[in-house]
């Protein structure tokens, strides 16, 4: 890449899952691209055995089925290679949110503690959908001027990602060239939020509730009068930083106050 400035190497990821239960569902294909700051490129790139059955309609999909994965590294056997090749890295890929969750999961099923907090995500997903809506073949066509062939193959997925990002930056001046910057073009966040999500945010100097039937109640309120709503969140589909203040607010811990205007 030429267009995008790095002050560290970016890995960008792509999965193939059986399913779309971020919690649940299980990596059977993993890609990664990581490009380092001087434009060199590193990849690895393997299928994984789920220790489920594929089911039919994520074969549809991506067209990988038991048979492929027979043989292949479970992703407890997978985990150390991957943490080694993404463990210095910011993150890019098309619908980051998805992949990392379930990354997430993976890793929380076998007693690892991962985490995207500190680093650098790019969702080209989300620049593309801020410049004109489609999907990833569509913005392949789009900016690479060329029709995707082999999509939903982790490999062809990711490497397109790398390519309509680096078309992007070089037909839009506006676009940052960096990793901070290109998050907050895609993520604009309200100066309230407490996390990424807006689901607790500051009013009049008090953490509350921004989402559901319990919008607008403190978090110290939820914590002393109904804290197994706070359990419900810490069990649920939710990002690492939300789970983490409603755990601590269980505990009696709360976000230190800040001004708002």
């Amino acid at each position: 890449m030429t267009n995008l400035k790095l002050t560290r190497p970016i890995a960008f990821i792509d999965i193939e899952t059986t399913g779309t239960n971020q919690q649940q569902d299980k990596i059977v294909e993993i890609c990664i691209i990581k490009i380092n700051p001087d434009g060199t490129e590193e990849i690895l790139d393997s299928l994984i055995d789920p220790k489920i059955s594929i089911p039919l309609e994520a074969t549809n999909v991506h067209g990988i089925k038991d048979v492929d994965v027979k043989g292949k590294p479970t992703f407890e056997e997978f985990a150390k290679r991957l943490i080694d090749f993404i463990g210095d890295c910011d993150i890019g890929g098309f619908s980051t949110r998805f992949d990392l969750t379930v990354l997430e999961s993976e890793f929380k099923r076998i007693g690892v503690n991962y985490s995207t907090q500190g680093i650098g995500v790019v969702d080209v997903k989300s620049v593309y959908h801020k410049l004109d809506p489609r999907d990833l073949s569509g913005a392949h066509l789009k900016y690479c001027g060329r029709s995707l062939e082999g999509a939903h193959r982790a490999q062809v997925d990711v490497r397109a990602t790398i390519d309509v990002l680096e078309s992007q930056l070089q037909q839009n001046d506006f676009l940052p060239r960096d990793i901070s910057g290109l998050y907050e073009f895609c993520n604009p966040k309200d100066p309230t939020w407490i996390d990424d999500d807006g689901k607790f945010a500051w009013l009049d100097g008090k953490v509350v509730i921004n989402f559901g039937k319990n919008q607008g109640k403190t978090l110290e309120y939820m914590s002393k009068n109904d804290s197994s709503w706070l359990r419900w969140v810490i069990g649920g589909n939710f990002s690492a930083k939300v789970k983490e203040i409603a755990n601590e607010a269980i505990n009696g811990k709360f976000p230190k106050s800040i001004k708002t205007s």
